[in-house]
């Protein structure tokens, strides 16, 4: 009896918890929504906050209690459009690119008796602890030479670098859970070594492969040191370009375009983290169990 109420009781607990974190990590996003459909006096309101609940500006101004000014704005008038482009370009390639070398070398590296793949990881290790605007700053001088700052290919070029040694280490500790008897199994069938890489380890790996790719999708995806510094403004990806919507200190920015263009920058997110959802548990729980 007492362990059933003890366990009752943790179930509530947890449930509790569980409910708390869910409203606290939800409520930044859904009162984004919600004020990207006021108008700047509304949401931002110093003298009530309830302002931006029931939106009286926005009924004297626009007519009605939504308005779509902020989308228009930042979509149309701001051309925010290209800037979700150029994001898809940078971070399609980004994830394609360090996939491609990242499941080749951590292969290799996994199936090497060398002692040397040990400490290409370490080096590798090393290169992904080093700050982001270190590897930048690198870049720059010869970015500037050659002509080639402001493009889209030069910030691909860093965001694989920055983010090739994580998908080494990650692809490399799921290979290593992979039995290598399934690679000899196939090698003494008649496949070569990449036959055997391509038909049989990678359609076990395919979890890992995704999970790994979502990372990779979301250090590109939210980038803002590298683009920031590599791109020009015709170039510029969403979140560089969310921040020039704040204006600075010569120029007066729009805060409700920034906002408009936060929530669409975050919707698709959601969308993404819902369709991979069992291929990522699935993937994180193979990389951390054995065998």
């Amino acid at each position: 009896m007492g362990a059933s109420r003890r366990s009752t009781a943790l179930v509530v607990i947890s449930t509790a918890l569980v409910a708390l974190w869910v409203i606290l990590a939800a409520f930044p996003f859904l009162w984004t929504l919600w004020g990207s459909f006021k108008v700047q006096g509304d949401f931002f309101s110093r003298s009530d906050w309830m302002n931006a609940l029931t939106g009286p500006l926005t009924q004297e101004q626009t007519g009605g209690a939504f308005t779509g000014q902020g989308y228009w704005g930042a979509w149309v008038e701001s051309g925010f459009w290209r800037n979700v482009v150029n994001t898809g370009i940078v971070v399609v390639c980004t994830v394609v690119i360090s996939l491609t070398l990242g499941t080749l070398g951590g292969y290799a590296l996994a199936r090497s008796g060398f002692r040397y793949a040990f400490w290409l990881l370490m080096i590798a290790l090393v290169f992904r602890a080093m700050p982001h605007i270190t590897l930048v700053s690198g870049y720059l001088l010869p970015f500037f030479e050659w002509n080639l700052w402001g493009h889209l290919p030069t910030a691909i070029i860093v965001l694989v670098a920055i983010n090739q040694p994580f998908t080494l280490w990650m692809l490399h500790s799921f290979f290593l859970n992979i039995p290598k008897d399934l690679d000899e199994s196939a090698m003494v069938d008649g496949c070569t070594r990449f036959q055997a890489f391509r038909h049989v380890i990678m359609p076990v790996m395919w979890p890992g492969v995704i999970t790994t790719g979502l990372f990779s999708f979301l250090l590109a995806y939210n980038d803002f040191a590298v683009t920031a510094m590599l791109l020009s403004s015709e170039n510029q990806t969403m979140v560089p370009r969310i921040a020039s919507f704040l204006g600075s200190v010569q120029q007066e920015g729009n805060v409700m375009f920034a906002v408009a263009a936060v929530v669409s920058a975050t919707a698709p997110l959601f969308v993404l983290i819902l369709f991979f959802q069992r291929q990522i548990v699935s993937g994180l729980t193979a990389g951390a169990v054995k065998g």
